[in-house]
């Protein structure tokens, strides 16, 4: 896993190596190891390597072929390497190391951009043919691995993090009032727009192409691949759906096991990552295993709940692995915001510290770490949010399920100071541009599932490994997701309503992911696999109104806060006072406006982005 950066100077002035360089190291987190760049003329690479795989300084980069034509600076972890190179050492290529990324830039040099498609693994990468002055960038199929991309002043820059575009002397920080109208609507950015104007994202599934030789900037996007949920006209029992998805799932693991450092896995007690770390621990022995659980003694109602340790030491104990716990209290949250909004740069989806220190657990004794995402948005794990999918006009209902925040009235007053710059962008036309080419008014149950499966795969999976990257790469730890492996996404995107959701009524008590859970019997008890789902949360409902409201206070009530300069001060503080006198429960927006305070202060506030320990 590792960091890339990268400039045009569509001027066709040179490359400054300094400026790369700094671009480079502000990325030092995703890749401690070694460091290198590339300029020729008015090209730049920069890397910084984090070595997982052929550890020694042949798998270094940027990577420059043989004969100096082609060169590759790569981010991620392509696990199909060893068939690929297999393959192109029959076609006749020699290759000088035993690492991935020469496999890559073989593949690219051998079957150009069409080498993405075949890729099964994380990545994000950009190659350049010096002959044709051709430039590609490109994403895995789901967005497992960053990347962005901005152009000021003539030139063209990319890198895996945006902090890199601060090192920038020409670059302009401005705050996209859209993309935070969207964040207060949705709790996450569904567009491919950042928080920072003229800076995007490469949609997952994409190529980039740019003719550096070409005074005019015209990037030509194309999309590879996309999530293509349907129903499997077949006569497939359950129990021959079960074997294979079981099968599937075994392989996925299994072929990311490929490192030459240590692995670990985290392991809440739920499903998802049980089934990982039980396939992972019978080839790999005496696995490493964390959990991060809640200190629940100020905890009421359903927070209760909210700690899994318990079941994650029983799991433990059944898989045999070495087993490592944190014990998270109300003043972690606080400790950690600065760091973990460096690290974020921008607020995403729900409650994330407690993914940060995970991330710190597990990095203190191992460099790769398994992770259970991806499974709920593949198998139908959100069966509370498929209801409104069920019983209503989509467009409509759907729409409003999403609106995790606020509705559209409710962010108009929060961003009452800026409503004039943002009164026309509408983030109904956002929801509805993810679903342009789904028909909404299906009538049967089965499309109805799939335009939601299709709809979180979009969206709400895309936030998850924005959380789940940048918060592994703060600790230089690499994350894995086997539920995200090729063979078994094209899989199961095919599987019929009622193998994936327990019952035919589609009330509001029906269970998702009923063929996972149905396969994790395999591996574990009953009781876990068919245990209800449980998010990744703390209790914050209480502490945000108990041990932590004096922190609330001093960060959102504060009189000259600049932040208010984009939201309203009035409707800030009604919100934190109803939390905190229990007349609702504004969890999620407490949360939200805190980061997003931090992400505020650090970007815009200190003229420079600070690094925390």
């Amino acid at each position: 896993m590792c960091g890339i950066v990268g400039q045009v100077n569509f001027n066709n002035h040179s490359i400054s190596p300094v400026v790369l360089e700094r671009m480079r190291d502000a990325l030092v987190h995703r890749g401690p190891d070694a460091s290198g760049t590339w300029v020729k003329a008015n090209v730049g690479f920069g890397h910084r390597r984090l070595s997982i795989v052929d550890l020694s300084s042949s798998g270094n980069q940027p990577m420059v072929c043989a004969e100096g034509r082609y060169v590759l600076t790569y981010n991620g972890e392509v696990y199909n390497f060893k068939e690929l190179r297999a393959e192109l050492q029959a076609l006749g290529y020699k290759f000088q190391s035993d690492c991935d990324t020469e496999v890559v830039l073989a593949a690219l040099i051998k079957w150009g951009k069409r080498a993405v498609a075949r890729f099964n693994g994380m990545f994000a990468f950009s190659f350049f043919d010096c002959e044709s002055g051709m430039l590609l960038l490109a994403r895995d199929r789901y967005g497992i691995k960053p990347l962005y991309y901005c152009r000021q002043n003539n030139v063209f820059s990319f890198a895996s993090e945006q902090k890199a575009f601060f090192e920038i002397p020409i670059f302009e920080r401005k705050l996209n009032l859209c993309a935070v109208k969207e964040y207060f609507t949705f709790q996450n950015i569904l567009s491919d727009n950042t928080l920072l104007e003229g800076v995007e994202r490469l949609p997952a599934g994409h190529t980039l192409e740019l003719d550096v030789r070409s005074k005019i900037y015209a990037p030509e996007l194309e999309q590879y691949w996309d999530f293509n949920f349907h129903t499997e006209n077949s006569s497939v029992t359950y129990e021959e759906y079960l074997e294979e998805t079981t099968r599937l799932i075994e392989q996925a693991v299994n072929r990311q096991l490929v490192a030459d450092v240590e692995l670990g896995s985290y392991l809440s007690g739920g499903v998802d990552s049980g089934i990982i770390s039980a396939i992972a621990s019978r080839s790999y022995p005496f696995m490493k295993s964390f959990t991060c659980g809640f200190d629940l003694s100020s905890a009421t109602g359903l927070e209760q709940a909210f700690d899994e340790r318990q079941a994650a030491e029983r799991l433990s104990y059944l898989f045999k692995t070495e087993h490592y716990e944190m014990v998270l209290k109300a003043g972690d949250m606080q400790r950690s915001l600065p760091h973990l909004s460096y690290h974020m740069e921008e607020p995403r989806v729900g409650q994330s510290y407690p993914n940060l220190y995970a991330a710190k657990l597990a990095s203190k004794f191992v460099k790769v770490c398994f992770s259970g995402v991806g499974g709920d948005e593949i198998f139908a794990g959100y069966p509370w949010r498929y209801q409104a999918a069920f019983n209503q006009v989509f467009d409509k209902s759907y729409y409003q399920q999403w609106q995790r925040l606020t509705d559209n009235d409710g962010v108009a007053s929060l961003m009452s100071p800026v409503a004039n710059e943002v009164s026309d962008f509408d983030t109904r036309s956002v929801f509805r541009n993810i679903l342009r080419d789904r028909k909404l008014d299906a009538d049967s149950a089965q499309e109805r599932l799939n335009n939601a499966l299709y709809f979180d795969a979009k969206t709400f999976l895309p936030g998850l490994l924005h959380v789940e990257d940048r918060l592994s790469m703060a600790f230089s730890l690499e994350a894995r997701v086997p539920f995200l492996d090729n063979d078994l996404v094209d899989f199961v995107s095919g599987c019929p309503l009622e193998y994936r959701l327990d019952q035919q009524q589609h009330d509001v008590a029906f269970s998702g992911k009923r063929v996972l859970r149905s396969a994790a019997e395999k591996f574990m008890p009953e009781s876990i696999a068919q245990a209800r789902k449980q998010g990744f949360s703390a209790p914050d409902a209480s502490w945000f109104k108990g041990e932590s409201i004096d922190f609330v206070k001093d960060q959102l009530l504060v009189k000259n806060l600049v932040l208010f300069d984009v939201l309203d001060k009035r409707q800030v503080e009604r919100i934190v006072k109803e939390h905190a006198s229990g007349v609702s429960n504004h969890r999620l927006m407490i949360w939200s406006l805190l980061n997003f305070n931090e992400y505020y202060q650090q970007t815009f506030e200190s003229k420079g982005v600070r690094q925390f320990v």
